[in-house]
């Protein structure tokens, strides 16, 4: 897999996770759900400066 391919996947993993999390914990809220929701900013942040870098 290619860079790209592989942070979407993981950002897909992310994502699900910090549903499932957030369904367990009751909302966005609980700072387990907080600091995941942060973790999958950060994938999406890479993505974006890669997306970016190779537009340029």
């Amino acid at each position: 897999m290619k860079k790209p391919e592989v942070i979407l996947e993981r950002i897909d993993v992310a994502r699900s996770k910090l549903y499932q999390m957030e369904k367990k914990h009751g909302g966005f809220l609980h700072p387990n759900v907080i600091k995941q929701s942060m973790r999958l900013d950060e994938l999406i942040n890479k993505y974006n400066r890669f997306y970016l870098k190779t537009k340029n």
